[in-house]
């Protein structure tokens, strides 16, 4: 997969977060920021009617089984050579989502800290996916 696809699946957890927390507050009884309902995300209110960590689980589970290679370890493999062969199968993986997580959380983190109040983290969140989606402005 590439850091790019990667990017744009960790903004879509992102962004879908938002979500889960606001209707989980909702649930609990509390508004968040007085917004009800329709935001940003596409939400239809099919994200309401299943757990909100089941969600979250789903597209979480769906990029980890996606990025993450298939592999077999001998069974003559020792202890030592087993965990050998799953640190290099994995290691390469684990460095591309933690790459596309954190570029994200740098880009929300600049323009949090430039202390602009023009964008909302979902607004950015959304520019940063477009940008991603065009091929010349990939990671």
């Amino acid at each position: 997969m590439e850091q790019s696809e990667v990017v744009l699946r960790a903004i879509g957890i992102l962004t879908q977060s938002a979500e889960w927390i606001r209707t989980a507050n909702r649930d609990a009884g509390g508004e968040t920021d007085g917004q009800a309902g329709g935001q940003a995300g596409g939400g239809t209110g099919a994200e309401g009617s299943s757990p909100e960590r089941g969600s979250g689980e789903g597209q979480i589970g769906s990029l980890l089984a996606e990025v993450f290679p298939s592999f077999t370890v001998s069974p003559e493999s020792t202890p030592l050579e087993a965990a050998h062969a799953v640190t290099a199968a994995a290691l390469p993986p684990m460095m591309q989502l933690i790459g596309a997580f954190t570029y994200v959380f740098a880009q929300l983190a600049e323009v949090h800290d430039s202390g602009r109040t023009d964008i909302t983290s979902e607004d950015l969140l959304r520019e940063l996916a477009l940008r991603m989606s065009r091929p010349n402005d990939a990671v």
